[in-house]
């Protein structure tokens, strides 16, 4: 039909770009973003709404001279882009379409487009769904290239596990900005850049402009067909235990209880793949903490698998949990309304990660509750959370996309949460003294390759490359990338040879 037709192509002309100074009173609401630790002083903001609006800010930038850092949604936890080193700031928001592309046979995503807008109109129109992220207000540019997951991973992969091509701005050895397109196909010259957007994270090679979405064994021109098919219905479940419950044993056994489960569900054809559950595990300080479970309605035998995982969960620990949720619910709902999977909005925040692979020794298991049941440290928004990985995620290898860790069974999130200016070294203090002790059997760190396997770049934390705060002797490149780091610096060297982009976690060009 006409709407078919029209899919793919833009309107003739974009929105002119908006050009914001120290004077605009719209400057100091953009020159931070969601974590108010950091704020910038660039010279201006550039709003762009297309490819080529890009490549002349861009080619104005690298002209005068000045430092360049892209914002999508901003959701950043570290300086990357409100750094005081940064003069000028590429906003996205304009480049914010969601389309099909009938001549690639992909969905056309614009880096400034919002997770929540994404998935409601894949869904809306096409009944598909990028396997992505639970908050519905972070921004595909980065999300979508730092290997963003969520809670449809486990059965449907990573969001770079579906990307097909990428359109980038990129400054070439004579300093002029440059629009290219590098796809996955295996004789496209360029796709060794295509390869380095599937886990690198942003601001490394250039300003993406747009990313193509389709998986790699959809067939045909079917658009419905192209991605994973969306759940249409999902069983909720979020249940909560307190404080007062809980000693030692019964709060290190719940913790190993969770890994236990993931290490026996989380095989790539495992029907505890359709399973996807966050512990968010709270400061003593809150009084409690709660799981928040989704389960795909049409796997097998729904509702026995969330009850055999909440036994599961439970054995042995002689605690009760206390049930809040339990319904099901359209998927597009669960994805954008429901309150399980997004926590409260803090101005302040400062964050760690790790992988899984094995089930949680006991020194690791105790290590978290000390640090959860310190009396020194107010909490009560410090969290040490586990979340569910691995299922279809393991069915990648480790170099056919830049994200190498590709046989966990979950994922840890350190965060420590505040409002107030004046606590900032407090709660740092906290959250570095926490994953040290966790991690104190490597050297402070989650060392790839054994129990635990490096970190997540989209969970950005520069004390890894802080020789002060990392001394285990385990470079922080080593940590994110593994083994694919070298790959990825001769990406660095070819695409963006002045190192026009970079950032404290950035990947760095080969030394000579």
């Amino acid at each position: 039909g006409p709407a078919g037709a029209a899919a793919g192509h833009r309107p003739a002309t974009a929105p002119a770009p908006v050009h914001v100074t120290r004077s605009d009173p719209r400057y100091q609401g953009l020159i931070s973003g969601s974590n108010q630790r950091w704020v910038g002083n660039p010279d201006y903001i550039r709003v762009v709404s297309s490819a080529g609006q890009v490549v002349r800010a861009v080619q104005e930038a690298v002209d005068k001279g000045l430092k360049i850092a892209v914002r999508s949604g901003g959701h950043c936890d570290e300086d990357f882009v409100a750094n005081r080193d940064v003069r000028v700031v590429i906003d996205m928001a304009g480049l914010n379409s969601v389309t099909y592309d009938r001549e690639r046979r992909a969905f056309a995503v614009g880096p400034g487009a919002l997770l929540g807008t994404v998935y409601r109109t894949l869904y809306k129109r096409w009944g598909v769904v990028l396997p992505g992220g639970t908050c519905p207000t972070v921004g595909a540019g980065g999300h979508i290239t730092g290997g963003g997951y969520g809670a449809l991973s486990r059965s449907r992969g990573l969001t770079v596990d579906h990307l097909y091509a990428v359109e980038v701005v990129h400054v070439d050895a004579k300093g002029r900005a440059r629009k290219v397109v590098a796809t996955r196909e295996d004789d496209d010259p360029n796709r060794e850049l295509w390869w380095a957007h599937t886990g690198a994270g942003g601001g490394n090679f250039g300003v993406i402009t747009r990313y193509w979405l389709r998986s790699p064994d959809a067939v045909g021109d079917d658009p419905s067909t192209l991605l994973p098919a969306a759940p249409s219905e999902v069983l909720l479940s979020d249940v909560s235990w307190s404080w007062d419950d809980l000693d030692e044993a019964s709060f290190t056994r719940l913790l190993r209880n969770f890994t236990e489960w993931h290490a026996r569900n989380s095989a790539p054809d495992s029907p505890g793949r359709f399973l996807f559950s966050q512990l968010k595990t709270m400061h003593k300080a809150a009084g409690y903490f709660r799981m928040s479970t989704q389960v795909d309605a049409a796997a097998p035998d729904a509702d026995r698998l969330l009850d055999d995982y909440l036994a599961a969960i439970s054995e042995g620990t002689g605690v009760t949990y206390h049930v809040g949720d339990r319904y099901r619910a359209p998927w597009l709902y669960a994805v954008t309304e429901w309150s399980g999977f997004v926590e409260a909005s803090v101005p302040r925040w400062k964050s760690k990660s790790a992988y899984v692979r094995e089930v949680m020794p006991e020194e690791q298991l105790r290590a978290v509750y000390r640090q959860l049941t310190r009396d020194d440290y107010p909490g009560p928004y410090g969290m040490i959370a586990i979340v569910g990985f691995g299922g279809k995620i393991n069915e990648v290898a480790p170099g056919d996309t830049a994200t190498a860790q590709r046989d966990s069974i979950a994922k840890m999130l350190y965060c420590s949460l505040w409002s107030d200016p004046a606590d900032d070294a407090l709660h740092q203090r906290w959250i570095r003294e926490a994953y040290e002790d966790v991690y104190a059997a490597t050297g402070g760190v989650p060392r790839p390759g054994g129990v635990n396997d490096g970190c997540y770049i989209n969970y950005a934390d520069a004390d890894l490359a802080d020789p002060a705060l990392n001394r285990s002797g385990i470079p922080w490149h080593e940590l994110y990338f593994k083994g694919n780091y070298p790959r990825l610096q001769q990406v660095k060297e070819r695409w963006d040879p002045r190192n026009v982009f970079s950032h404290s976690l950035g990947i760095r060009k080969p030394q000579p």
